[in-house]
């Protein structure tokens, strides 16, 4: 019987050669056909067209990714709500369009992604009389309509309903944008006709620091550039109660500093009418390598130069999340000269010798490690409570409250991972975001982004030291992190440059699991407040005794709850 057994896995094994064989023969033979001509764009050119308030946008991102990429030659074509149609194909590479252009166009069934914004902000005097109030409450969008129209209604009276008789005075930047966002926002196409406009953002700033009554509108870009010259300390974000509940609760809290508010923009805290994205378009998903290339470069490094062009850049995380629509795509060769032929022999061969050792290695690696894979899996019946006797601390680790562990190898390296707690709280992770070997990193610095569809949490480093290796076993089986977080879901390995004084502000398990009980009651606080009652979320987050956390609590919730989750149980302790 024992016989039979290996005989057919032996011939399983070889049947799976011969079908991979067989398959990466056809794939190359597919290759030489498109190497040869089937390339959608000429190599070393991109087309690209742009409507008319992003062709300088355009023009300067061409000109700036020409003088590091000398060989590539962008032509670029401003284009019109007529003449986007009859551009948008296949030939005509990628576009750039705001949301007011993709809008007018009424392009529909084409692939798109965010590459920057345009966000109209409400400024005010730092000294205005009322700002502590009105950092507490928050001016509703019904409350700005009111100021905007309508003379009599124009007090700051009439919007806290405190009987004060101060007028505000309505001052606005005349530019289309803004005018167009703040119309949108009001559901006011009249509005400015009770605002006093101003050619500059500069002009506005300075009326509204002789000013401490009044409230304009500009562009957050304009804002950026006047603090950057020191012109602008008296002015201050008008924060907008989003929700009309009265008050600025901790979802709304998004205007301590210019980070915090563009993450808070990203995720939806701030009214949509305000906050326009600028889109790359293309009739499907681009596949030439250099528009490819190029749209990389657009959200890292050529985010510089949108403030320059009155738009703001997107946040890190946004940026690696629109990068990967550009992700799982085929990548068209071109046929330079004529020794292509011996070219594929080469790959076919290389290819060949390394399928057949892939295979050879994963056959040995599955029958000596079955048992151990096996045990790595999650378990079915997984408990559906979220209770302190949930969480697993061995002994002998170090743990940081970002929520990672530490633990030193008999040859001193160090290993590193994430908690127990953090995958309780996540639910099944769906894919990661790892550092290669080699890069130096400090305690508290990124260690880890962790993403469930979509979502993301990003993870520090509880001490500092040399990536010397990753678990490559998590970027096809991230789900480790969740079964098995402290053996075969560890992230990293390295060199530790500083371990005997950093692991003095680690806890070990009796410490951590006292700390992680505060954070139990903390949790329960966050829910309660992130998500109302009555809600259908609310059924995922709590059990029918009441009070209960659900595991898994925040898979069913939304980015907006991800992101306060990372500002108040992780960024806050880093």
């Amino acid at each position: 019987m024992t016989v039979i057994i290996l005989k057919y896995k032996i011939m399983k094994t070889k049947v799976f050669f011969f079908v991979a064989l067989f398959l990466l023969t056809s794939s190359i033979a597919t290759y030489s056909e498109t190497a040869t001509g089937s390339n959608p764009s000429q190599k070393g050119s991109i087309n690209v067209f742009a409507s008319p308030d992003l062709y300088n946008l355009t023009m300067q991102w061409a000109e700036e990714y020409k003088t590091l990429h000398p060989d590539i030659t962008i032509n670029v074509t401003k284009s019109t709500d007529n003449n986007m149609p009859g551009l948008l194909n296949a030939e005509s590479g990628i576009g750039f369009m705001t949301h007011e252009s993709l809008a007018s166009a009424s392009l529909q069934s084409i692939w798109n992604m965010v590459v920057g914004r345009d966000v109209i902000v409400p400024v005010m005097n730092a000294k205005n009389p009322f700002i502590n109030e009105i950092n507490r409450k928050g001016i509703t969008q019904q409350n700005f309509s009111r100021l905007f129209t309508g003379k009599g209604n124009q007090t700051w009276g009439n919007l806290f309903e405190n009987g004060q008789n101060v007028p505000v005075h309505c001052y606005l930047v005349n530019n289309p944008s803004v005018k167009s966002g703040l119309a949108d926002f009001l559901n006011n196409k009249q509005f400015a006709t009770d605002c006093i406009e101003f050619a500059s953002a500069a002009e506005l700033f300075a009326a509204i620091q002789k000013d401490p009554t009044g409230l304009g509108f500009c562009r957050l870009t304009d804002l950026a550039d006047i603090n950057n010259q020191g012109l602008a300390n008296n002015i201050q974000l008008v924060p907008i109660d989003k929700n009309g509940n009265g008050k600025i609760d901790f979802m709304e809290n998004i205007y301590e500093n210019q980070e915090t508010f563009a993450r808070g923009v990203w995720i939806g805290k701030y009214p949509k009418a305000l906050s326009g994205n600028i889109y790359s378009i293309a009739a499907a998903k681009p596949t030439n390598e250099d528009e490819i290339a190029f749209l990389r470069w657009v959200l890292s490094d050529g985010q510089q130069y949108l403030s320059n062009n009155g738009y703001s850049d997107l946040v890190s995380n946004e940026r690696q999340t629109q990068s990967d629509k550009l992700n799982d795509t085929v990548i068209f060769a071109s046929s330079p000269n004529n020794n292509n032929n011996a070219m594929v022999r080469l790959v076919l061969l290389v290819v060949f010798a390394f399928a057949f050792l892939g295979l050879m290695a994963n056959f040995i690696v599955r029958r000596n490690h079955h048992k151990k894979v096996s045990s790595a899996k999650i378990p079915v019946n997984s408990p559906t409570v979220f209770e302190e006797n949930s969480v697993i601390a061995p002994k002998g680790l170090f743990f940081d409250k970002t929520h990672t562990w530490a633990f030193m190898e008999k040859d001193g390296s160090v290993k590193i991972g994430v908690d127990d707690f953090l995958q309780h709280i996540t639910g099944p992770v769906t894919s990661v975001g790892m550092k290669p070997a080699g890069v130096k990193i400090k305690k508290g610095e990124q260690l880890l982004t962790i993403i469930q569809k979509g979502k993301h949490l990003t993870i520090y480093s509880p001490v500092s030291g040399t990536i010397s290796s990753f678990n490559q076993t998590l970027l096809t089986n991230s789900a480790l992190l969740n079964a098995a977080p402290y053996t075969e879901g560890w992230v990293y390995v390295i060199e530790p440059t500083n371990w005997l004084r950093e692991t003095q502000f680690l806890l070990m398990s009796e410490k951590y699991m006292s700390w992680i009980k505060g954070e139990f009651s903390r949790v329960k606080d966050f829910i309660a407040t992130a998500v109302k009652s009555g809600t259908p979320e609310f059924a995922f987050v709590t059990l029918q005794d009441g009070g209960t956390l659900k595991d898994s609590i925040l898979e069913d919730l939304g980015p907006e709850v991800w992101e306060d989750f990372q500002t108040k149980f992780i960024d806050c302790t880093k």
